[in-house]
């Protein structure tokens, strides 16, 4: 018996075809996660459909922009039904991922917070705000949203390590477009402002959330804290962070690292997969070979 069957063949390329498309599943980062939400107490009242369509409208300007840039505001309606709306995507995501991110949040907008005159949803990877004509401001640095890791840092010198990230932290973001993540000893930071903030309120921004993270999160060894304006990220590796990417891809502020092994695994596989259908020709080949004779 040929255990070199054609149907052994057939099944060692199936199985490789559906196990490349899995892994290639499995390295997209989950930019898509909601982070939180915060709906207005206070919903509008459609019977003609104006604001929905209004709303509509916007949402609708705001996707078509987010594969050319990562922050965008905008408004639609005029008179009591007028929106304002923005969206903004994580500096480090190219415009296809920002683009696809977008899109999604209008659907989870509606889900979460129904007709509401004012709505924002924070995913991963990118966030998106309305607002209704007149509605109240708050602080660019009132607190949206904290939460901080469970486990606590063991030893000594976590603290100073954490402090000099988040001091490069505000010192870099001012150079970088809003935009900026870095890592020190182990610890990983990345921050972010919202894409209308001059350079120094930003960094005064920053400042802020770093002084809040430090209060709120303690010794926690991750945490994400949101104001209204910016926000950062950060994790730190006791046992170092050699095998994490900076990439930043994950909840909590944490890198993964994903996405160049599974590169690897995936280049693999099509490479085993190409070496099944080289060997398939070449055999079929040799038995065509075999019956000429």
């Amino acid at each position: 018996m040929d255990i070199f069957s054609t149907k052994s063949f057939y099944f060692l390329a199936l199985f490789l075809v559906i196990f490349t498309t899995f892994v290639s599943s499995k390295s997209t980062p989950d930019y898509a996660t909601v982070v939180y939400k915060g709906c207005a107490n206070q919903t509008f009242s459609d019977q003609t459909g104006v604001y929905s369509q209004t709303l509509s409208g916007l949402f609708s300007s705001l996707i078509s922009q987010s594969s050319k840039t990562k922050f965008f505001k905008s408004s639609a309606g005029s008179g009591q039904v007028s929106f304002t709306g923005l969206f903004q995507c994580r500096g480090d995501l190219s415009n296809g991922d920002c683009y696809s991110c977008v899109g999604k949040l209008p659907q989870i907008l509606d889900t979460m917070c129904g007709k509401t005159i004012a709505g924002r949803v924070q995913l991963y990877g990118c966030y998106i705000l309305y607002e209704l004509a007149n509605f109240p401001q708050i602080s660019g640095v009132q607190m949206l949203y904290k939460t901080c890791g469970r486990s606590q840092a063991s030893g000594v010198g976590f603290e100073e390590r954490r402090d000099t990230a988040f001091a490069s932290l505000a010192d870099g973001i001012v150079n970088q477009n809003g935009f900026y993540a870095t890592q020190y000893q182990s610890v990983y930071v990345l921050a972010q402002c919202e894409g209308d903030l001059s350079m120094n309120d930003c960094g005064e921004c920053v400042k802020t959330v770093v002084q809040k993270s430090q209060v709120e999160c303690g010794s926690s060894i991750s945490g994400q804290i949101y104001l209204n304006k910016c926000y950062m990220t950060y994790t730190y590796y006791p046992n170092g962070i050699s095998k994490k990417s900076s990439s930043g891809g994950g909840g909590g502020g944490e890198p993964q690292n994903t996405g160049k092994t599974i590169a690897i695994v995936v280049g693999g596989a099509a490479g085993v997969g190409f070496l099944v259908i080289c060997l398939m020709f070449a055999r079929s080949l040799l038995k065509k070979h075999d019956d000429d004779y």
